[in-house]
């Protein structure tokens, strides 16, 4: 019942919501002369600050459009307009184009295809599946293009996937990373952030097991619960002193009829995200007070970087 509750809230805060954005649009917009009046300015945060917290947030875009690469490189494969400057460190822009290249009902395997012939070695980068969009890892993709050819697994809402599509468990999540790492072939460099590293580095030792030719050449861990009894965190500590029932009973909910996935079994985004807020309450807490204060003094830069 309380994804359903969750869901009931927002259709019912709707009308709110607009009207608080409404007002906001009425203190701060510089053509009404309510923006002029001594109370606009907190009037303005204030609404802007509701509806931040109340605003139901879509996944953002890539932004790549092209990759920054060697000069020369760039000049032989692809050559630029004339007038094109060379940018700093000797580099130049080529286009690039996302495109999908695996689709499956849970995940789509992503391509940053740069428009020249020397792309650079292979590097599969395994995003988180849940709390977060791909996108988050932008600027490492952004990054990675100057040197390689980069593909990035795109996991789907498991809220937009239909019950027929059948379960995703740990060994459906290593599956998927032995697939994609096959389809790529031999001699790939693989990157897994966070949540993933546990099922690439299972995906990668049963492929080493198999002594399959597709093994990575490397494999990079950033900041992934690899051996969780090592400095364990505050979520450890939960996880150890509670039974598996009890986040099965506390945290596990089902879609509600308005999505795809209706009646899927899954642990719903918004709990995920106060959990992360619970952790460092303090912390979320001062960040919003000091961006209530930048928006009443007109920093926007430190508004915006919040």
């Amino acid at each position: 019942m309380l994804y359903e509750l969750h869901e009931l809230q927002k259709t019912v805060s709707a009308p709110l919501l607009a009207w608080v954005h409404a007002s906001h649009r009425l203190f701060s917009n510089p053509y009404s002369p309510l923006a002029y009046t001594p109370v606009s300015r907190h009037i303005a945060a204030s609404s802007e600050l509701i509806t931040r917290l109340m605003r139901s947030y879509h996944k953002p875009a890539w932004g790549i459009d092209h990759a920054l690469v060697a000069a020369q490189s760039a000049a032989e494969s692809h050559p630029l307009p004339a007038e094109t400057p060379a940018l700093p460190a000797g580099r130049l822009g080529v286009p690039v184009v996302i495109e999908p290249v695996m689709i499956r009902p849970f995940c789509h395997l992503l391509h940053f295809r740069k428009q020249t012939e020397r792309r650079g070695p292979k590097v599969l980068i395994f995003a988180p599946l849940s709390g977060h969009h791909a996108t988050l890892l932008r600027d490492t993709v952004r990054t990675m293009l100057r040197d390689f050819d980069v593909y990035i697994t795109d996991w789907v809402d498991a809220r937009m996937v239909p019950l027929a599509a059948g379960p995703f468990h740990l060994e459906d999540y290593v599956d998927y990373c032995k697939e994609f790492i096959r389809f790529l072939g031999p001699g790939i460099a693989t990157v897994s952030v966070c949540q993933p590293t546990v099922p690439v580095l299972a995906a990668i030792a049963l492929l080493a097991q198999e002594q399959d030719a597709c093994v990575p050449r490397t494999m990079v861990m950033m900041g992934g619960p690899i051996d969780t009894r090592r400095s364990p965190t505050v979520v450890n500590e939960l996880a150890m002193g509670r039974p598996h029932s009890w986040f099965e009973d506390q945290v596990i909910h089902r879609v509600p009829f308005n999505y795809p996935g209706f009646m899927r079994r899954v642990y719903p985004g918004f709990l995920q995200h106060l959990s992360f807020i619970a952790m460092n309450a303090d912390r979320h807490i001062e960040a919003h007070r000091q961006f209530f204060n930048h928006l009443i003094v007109g920093d926007g830069d430190s508004a915006e970087s919040h």
